[in-house]
């Protein structure tokens, strides 16, 4: 059986790229590339899959919004 997730990408302040699955707690990885990021989330799926103790939530992924603030 397939499931699909929703993957958010972001890089961060070192220039990693780091993957979350927001319907899976806690479940994200960090690679250096896109295609050693996108081998480790799913690696990472199957992990939080296996040691899920609540069930998955269903997401349906939206889009996103950027906002800027004064600060």
């Amino acid at each position: 059986m397939k499931k699909e997730f929703s993957v958010i990408i972001e890089r961060d302040s070192d220039g990693y790229l780091v993957a979350s699955v927001p319907a899976l707690r806690g479940c994200h990885t960090q690679a250096k590339s896109l295609d050693e990021l996108m081998q480790r989330i799913e690696e990472a799926i199957l992990l939080c899959l296996e040691v899920a103790a609540e069930e998955i939530e269903s997401h349906q992924f939206v889009g996103f919004q950027r906002v800027s603030v004064e600060v």
